[in-house]
């Protein structure tokens, strides 16, 4: 990972998803949130990283088989490409009923350094997936293998994960509201919006618990910007 998305990382990691669609939405971006993709072990973690995308298509049986395993354009050869620190995201087209990943995938995921795994799609072999450690957001678990409803195709392209379009390289956020994508173009700008913004909340915060109503505060008026202004000083 670089120096400058080491400390743009950590800023994120401080920021709930919550927060970066409330920013996000200031800067226009309204589909970013992935539906379907949830903690599958909830712990309280939050998880930045760049998006290597995955993708399947609809099953094709011709193609679908446990033969395609052993393919050079397979979910084995694509985790081999995953780089440390990366969040794999598998585009499963919302498909529930067969599982994109599983346990052994998965421990080779996070062997690599992997940060993480978002789907729209299942995932199998839920107790071996959660023993691994990996950090799975998915839309819930299915017993048969992926060919039993899901090609796949390729990898670092852009994909439709839970809605949303999700170029490689894009910067993925995820905690207990689900994964949020911030494009790699803005990066800087959300991560400092959405610092600025968590800051003024936590603040916003106190001010309910001291009491104060929430007209003129949430979101604040002038007097109350100025005086979270001040409060920065002190």
């Amino acid at each position: 990972m670089s120096a400058e998305d080491t400390k743009l990382f950590e800023v994120l990691a401080r920021v709930t998803t919550a927060t970066l669609t409330t920013v996000l939405l200031k800067k226009g971006l309204r589909n970013v949130w992935i539906r379907g993709a949830l903690p599958i072990s909830p712990s309280g973690t939050r998880i930045v990283g760049r998006a290597f995308t995955a993708r399947f298509v609809p099953a094709r049986e011709d193609l679908a088989t446990p033969e395609s395993w052993s393919s050079p354009k397979s979910t084995r050869a694509a985790i081999e490409a995953m780089p440390a620190d990366c969040v794999a995201v598998v585009d499963a087209m919302g498909i529930k009923d067969a599982g994109v990943w599983g346990d052994i995938l998965c421990a080779r995921m996070a062997k690599r350094g992997v940060a993480a795994m978002v789907t729209d799609g299942a995932v199998r072999d839920i107790e071996g997936v959660l023993s691994t450690k990996l950090p799975v957001w998915a839309a819930g678990v299915a017993a048969p293998p992926s060919v039993a409803g899901l090609t796949f195709v390729d990898w670092q392209q852009p994909v439709a994960c839970g809605g949303v379009a999700v170029f490689p390289n894009d910067v993925i956020v995820a905690d207990q509201d689900g994964a949020v994508l911030i494009p790699a173009a803005i990066v800087e700008e959300i991560a400092n919006a959405a610092a600025e913004q968590e800051n003024l909340e936590l603040w916003i915060i106190g001010e309910v618990n001291n009491g104060a109503t929430l007209p003129g505060l949430y979101p604040p008026n002038e007097e109350n910007k100025r005086r979270y202004e001040l409060s920065k000083k002190r």
